[in-house]
């Protein structure tokens, strides 16, 4: 029996979304900004959307649970960290995925890091056992999450790591932009343009 047989439909329905995003974002290679998208549910988009759901040669009885649609960062000088703060998603958005490359040290460096953020950077940056990664973390407002992590020295698909909590701080800031809000009205942006099928 496989891991993804023990997924409910909704896990590997995310699952399968996480993956796709990130080998999206890997088509760009690497040294590229961060990116969010919300994800929306593939049956209600069509129903919503008929012809960018044709566009997109999806159709409310076929396809993948959810649609990755990509939202426009406009502030690139802030962390997505952030900027997600600062997000709350509208009841149709199902889910979040982010997508963000990052410089990860080995513990016996951690202790070395400067406290100086800038100094920081350089620190990480000239370490001789520092890892680029690539992480895509999506989540769902029912709760499940699902990471997936590329390194840059094993780029390939058959490489990357995969769970549900690889990166618990950013699941965590995905979940909290899903949370209720109370009498705000938000419109679900969708660009023809920006989705990724």
């Amino acid at each position: 029996m496989s891991a993804d047989s023990d997924l409910t439909a909704a896990a590997l329905g995310l699952r399968m979304a996480t993956v796709e995003v990130e080998q999206h974002a890997s088509q760009a290679g690497w040294d590229q900004p961060s990116r969010l998208f919300a994800l929306v549910p593939t049956a209600e988009l069509a129903m919503a959307e008929p012809e960018l759901a044709a566009e997109l040669g999806i159709s409310d009885g076929y396809g993948d649970p959810y649609t990755p649609v990509e939202q426009e960062l406009e502030d690139q000088g802030q962390s997505l960290e952030q900027l997600l703060g600062a997000i709350m998603w509208p009841p149709e958005v199902a889910g979040a995925l982010a997508v963000v490359e990052r410089v990860v040290l080995p513990p016996e460096a951690e202790d070395q890091v400067p406290d100086d953020a800038d100094l920081a950077v350089t620190y990480a940056a000239q370490h001789d056992g520092r890892e680029d990664v690539r992480i895509a973390v999506g989540v769902l407002r029912t709760g499940e999450a699902h990471c997936v992590v590329r390194l840059r020295s094993h780029d390939s698909d058959d490489a990357l790591m995969h769970g549900p909590d690889v990166v618990p701080a950013l699941v965590e800031a995905l979940r909290e932009t899903l949370e209720t809000q109370t009498e705000t009205d938000f419109d679900l942006y969708i660009d023809r343009d920006k989705d990724i099928r």
